[in-house]
């Protein structure tokens, strides 16, 4: 009772702050902008707290343990077999360090994003927009396969081939996440 009294009163706040704007630009634009700022908030996290020349050195690391140990495997050395169980401790902690330091932004940004999510969940003038999409570009998105699991909601005329404001978010964001994360010079991947 109490958290659904914070969240009403947070999106309700949001919606009095943000609504007008949606409808000036309209709920393609509006979404496209809020996937905009949170690939820009998520890379910024990024690029502040993971130690990107650390993080590209361990992906070196791991690589090179993961080549040793298929060319062991291929040619049967016991020896060198051997070797590799050794490094398997080094190896876990390396893959340990390397998730820990993924994880920084995720705990930074995860509650505000979710918060964006459920809002935009909620909203009548976003949550109802679909848009509809040429054939191939349906089929080469994988749509149908979505549908599959996740049904298309009942505001989406049947026959119509067409991604939610769900799908229309994940393109826009992972677009600009690229951009930003070529622009910010970060070295590994991620979103």
């Amino acid at each position: 009772m109490v958290f659904e009294s914070i969240l009403g009163g947070i999106f309700g706040a949001l919606d009095s702050l943000f609504n007008p704007f949606i409808q000036t630009v309209g709920p393609m634009l509006a979404i496209m902008i809020i996937a905009i700022v949170i690939a820009f908030v998520i890379t910024v996290a990024n690029k502040y707290l993971v130690d990107q020349d650390r993080l590209q050195y361990l992906q070196g690391e791991m690589k090179e343990y993961q080549q040793e140990m298929m060319e062991a495997r291929k040619s049967n050395d016991s020896k060198a077999l051997e070797k590799i169980q050794k490094k398997q401790a080094e190896f876990m902690d390396i893959q340990k360090e390397m998730m820990t330091n993924s994880f920084k932004p995720m705990i930074v940004t995860f509650i505000p994003i979710l918060l964006v999510f459920w809002w935009i969940s909620a909203n009548p003038l976003l949550n109802k927009f679909y848009l509809e999409l040429p054939a191939l570009v349906y089929y080469l998105l994988l749509v149908p396969l979505f549908h599959m699991i996740y049904h298309p909601s009942e505001w989406v005329p049947a026959g119509i081939m067409a991604i939610e404001w769900l799908g229309w978010y994940i393109l826009c964001s992972f677009a600009f996440s690229l951009i930003f994360r070529k622009l910010m010079g970060l070295k590994s991947g991620g979103m």
